[in-house]
């Protein structure tokens, strides 16, 4: 029911794609785009807890990963693919984004929850900010979730059903927070052990529901690093507040800081050791979990109490897990940062253009589009023709040559001359001809073959061809990567012990200078 929503949008999309795409607008809504993803927030949210921001930051780690997370929960539950490519070009730097279900958009979810809960605390009664400043923080929110809306569907990445539920879905999550934050917040500085538990184990329960995906998609391996950031922030949430060295204004748990009597220096200093100590812990923990699991997993499997997930390698299907393991499009390794670096220095030489069926979603979609328009073009011969026999193929010519109606085209909106001949065995007019058309780069002519001309060939022969064509099609497509069970459990710890402090290690710091405040206001 909700395919139809995609296609129908798809023609409008690559009519506006090819309308205003310019160099300038590819690097910008490319670059711009990674202030939507994952990594972009693993790395801020943390320090603004290391400056103090305690309230911000929990807020923003609700919204952000309850965002990743359902949006994720509902792309692996309704798996729709992407607006189909040609006719739209995907621009990206993202190489496992285009791998994930279309619907909804998580950019869109992360930038509008953003927005809207920083609109929220600017216009709160206690906010304490210069007007001057929160105009300018105010518009900045607007044209931040704008940019990266307007951005995901000039990147051909989404489509307006994509972005238009995704944001809903951001505003919804940020609605929730500004309600209830507070009051879920206390729940957990002011209850018992108990309550610490029983949060953790909805979250647990809801990783364990989480829908499976009817092709290999990387959507369940996020919501899992956002569960775990949720689980570490409650867990430290709940035993900083406890602690001696914790403020409880403006809120409890607030760590100490004040930016005039500790200085610039140290506050620097603060963040590079807290990044440092959360890169060694995910260096450490990963490989060392990845190494020790296996065995407890496979006594788990022979007890019959094993929990296995489609497309994840049972315990007892494998040996070891090969070292530096690619499983993270959340938070890069170290081996990672020189070239999160030059991606950044350099924007041109990471953003790619792609044109064609990125996933086995994609691939499934193409067919079966492909599908839909030979019956649509067989109907539309048979009203306009009645009395004249029809071949099984219609868009096939007795030339070699694939011919598609002019009425099909005109009413896809794209310019093409009447029976257009594209070879039948050219990928490209493959591609246009049962999807539509791009704008090309150049265009190229492939005289007919001596056998094809004059003959017509027998629909075994086009079964052959098309199957011919659909190996080729998912022959290309980049195939994901194995998955192993342990990894589920593996992502939880690690990225629990990045949100929370007392597993890095960090509450050292804030001890340290928490003192230092303290003597200086002696």
């Amino acid at each position: 029911m909700l395919i139809p929503l995609v296609r129908l949008e798809t023609p409008y999309l690559a009519w506006m794609q090819r309308k205003i795409r310019s160099p300038a607008l590819d690097s910008y809504f490319a670059i711009t785009a990674n202030l939507g993803t994952h990594t972009f927030f693993m790395v801020v949210l943390p320090i603004l807890f290391w400056c103090g921001y305690t309230s911000f930051g929990r807020g923003m780690i609700h919204v952000l990963a309850s965002g990743v997370f359902f949006s994720g929960f509902i792309k692996d539950l309704l798996c729709l693919p992407r607006p189909l490519s040609p006719p739209l070009q995907r621009i990206t730097m993202s190489g496992s984004a285009a791998l994930e279900y279309g619907f909804p958009s998580t950019h869109c979810t992360n930038a509008v929850s953003i927005a809207v809960y920083a609109l929220f605390l600017l216009r709160s009664p206690g906010s304490v900010t210069h007007p001057q400043l929160r105009t300018l923080l105010e518009a900045f929110s607007y044209c931040y979730a704008t940019s990266i809306i307007l951005g995901r569907l000039y990147c051909g990445m989404h489509g307006l059903f994509d972005v238009i539920i995704g944001s809903m879905l951001g505003a919804l999550l940020s609605l929730v927070q500004c309600i209830y934050g507070e009051v879920f917040d206390s729940y957990i500085q002011s209850g018992s052990l108990m309550a610490l538990s029983i949060v953790i184990l909805i979250i647990a329960v809801l990783v364990r529901i989480h829908p499976e995906p009817a092709d290999d998609c990387p959507c369940f391996d996020d919501s899992v690093a956002f569960a775990g950031v949720m689980i570490g922030a409650e867990i430290g949430y709940w035993h900083y507040a406890s602690s001696g060295f914790a403020w409880d204004d403006p809120v409890p748990a607030t760590v100490p800081f004040r930016l005039d009597e500790i200085g610039w220096p140290k506050t620097i200093a603060r963040i590079i050791i807290g990044v440092l100590i959360i890169f060694a812990w995910r260096e450490i923990m990963k490989p060392a979990l990845l190494r020790l699991l296996p065995p407890i997993f496979r006594v788990i499997e022979k007890l019959g109490l094993n929990l296995p997930r489609r497309f994840f390698v049972q315990a007892s299907e494998y040996e070891r897990i090969p070292k530096h393991l690619k499983d993270d499009n959340v938070f890069p390794s170290v081996s990672e940062i020189p070239s999160f670096f030059t991606s950044i220095r350099h924007p041109g030489r990471s953003r790619a253009i792609s044109i064609g069926p990125q996933s086995e979603a994609d691939a499934y979609e193409t067919l079966a589009y492909r599908d839909k328009r030979r019956r649509d073009s067989l109907s539309t011969l048979r009203a306009t023709s009645p009395n004249k026999p029809i071949s099984s193929n219609p868009t096939e010519g007795t030339d070699g040559y694939s011919t598609l109606p002019a009425s099909n085209c005109k009413s896809s909106g794209y310019p093409i001359s009447e029976f257009l001949p594209i070879p039948a065995s050219s990928k490209k007019g493959f591609n246009e001809h049962t999807i539509g058309v791009g704008t090309a780069l150049y265009a190229s002519f492939t005289p007919p073959n001596e056998e094809a001309i004059g003959m017509h060939r027998s629909p075994s022969a086009d079964r052959r061809e098309e199957e011919r064509e659909e190996r080729e099609m998912f022959s290309n497509l980049e195939k994901p990567r194995v998955r192993y069970d342990v990894e589920v459990v593996t992502k939880i710890v690690v990225y629990a012990g990045i949100a929370s402090p007392r597993v890095t290690s960090i509450e050292t710091i804030y001890q340290t200078d928490a003192c230092e405040v303290v003597n200086a206001q002696k």
